[in-house]
């Protein structure tokens, strides 16, 4: 991957786009539930958007640390990565006790969604430059060891915990782990084919295990990490067959932490109000309208970042 791969910041800024389209769905009644996260077991549109941003992170993880490695060392990549999967937990932590000032955590449990993500960058940065074949084992096999331990301890602490909390850590550790195989399959241009094929086994894998394992996103259960990596694989490869021009989405991509911060900015306009009518009993109009604007000006934000080269990295 010698330039930067359009499709790879298309598919990111979807991912972010989606991510605040349904934090704002979220509590707002008119919204349909499958815009929604399951309440547990199923799986609905706002189940995938995670799964999609963590497997944008997988698919330059590995490329990424190797050419820097290649540049500055081992020592000083592992730092490079360590302060930024470290920064992103640290700001996902002052969002969620932010949460629970304003009384919006209902859990009383300060995890969230950067956290996830932040903890499974940390652990996906021990095993990144091991082999494929051996991370791939190391991934299925922290993904089969979580699931037990899921069954046996673990079910209602989960369930408690928004994201699976600190112990759904090692359920999106294995996603991400399995999305630098993908990826890796992806960015070997000769085997290309097999990153297609993987993916559709991996979907294939995740629906089979569904007969065994509940698909549930607050259990991060390895059913629905397989379902959800296969999915997120396969709409990237439409991404990047299609060969689109889809350069707002790309303006998303290129800055997508700056624009999950400001969209809080935004978004407490309408959430803070303590009009039920405004936010949370709005009617579908309103909802809908409340929402293009969240967009709108995010998207203008994006769009002036893109116009000056501004991209912003931790």
């Amino acid at each position: 991957m010698k330039t930067r791969l359009p499709s790879i910041d298309q598919f990111r800024g979807l991912a972010i786009l989606m991510m605040v389209l349904v934090n704002y769905a979220a509590d707002v009644q008119a919204i349909p539930a499958w815009f929604k996260h399951a309440h547990d077991i199923g799986f609905t549109v706002a189940d995938l958007v995670a799964p999609m941003f963590i497997f944008a992170i997988g698919l330059t993880f590995g490329f990424s640390a190797r050419k820097r490695r290649e540049r500055d060392g081992l020592r000083l990549t592992l730092e490079h990565f360590a302060r930024r999967y470290l920064a992103i937990l640290g700001i996902g932590a002052i969002l969620s006790a932010g949460e629970t000032m304003l009384g919006m955590n209902s859990s009383g449990i300060d995890w969230g969604a950067l956290q996830s993500i932040g903890g499974a960058g940390l652990v996906t940065l021990l095993v990144i430059f091991l082999p494929t074949k051996t991370r791939f084992a190391l991934g299925v096999g922290l993904l089969a060891v979580y699931q037990i331990l899921l069954n046996t301890f673990w079910l209602d602490l989960v369930l408690r915990s928004p994201h699976g909390g600190l112990p759904g850590t090692l359920s999106w550790s294995a996603m991400l782990i399995l999305a630098t195989i993908l990826a890796d399959l992806f960015h070997d241009e000769p085997r290309r084919n097999y990153f297609y094929l993987a993916s559709a086994l991996a979907l294939a894998a995740g629906l089979a295990l569904a007969f065994l394992v509940p698909v549930s996103k607050n259990r991060v259960s390895a059913s629905y990490d397989l379902i959800a990596l296969g999915l997120s694989a396969l709409i990237f490869s439409l991404f990047h067959l299609s060969k689109a021009n889809l350069s707002l989405l790309a303006a998303w991509g290129q800055n997508p932490i700056l624009l999950y911060l400001l969209h809080y900015l935004v978004l407490a306009f309408f959430v803070l109000p303590d009009i039920p009518i405004w936010h949370a009993q709005a009617p579908l109009w309103l909802a809908g309208l409340q929402a293009l604007t969240l967009v709108v000006i995010l998207s203008l934000i994006a769009r002036e970042w893109q116009k000056r080269g501004f991209v912003f990295s931790i």
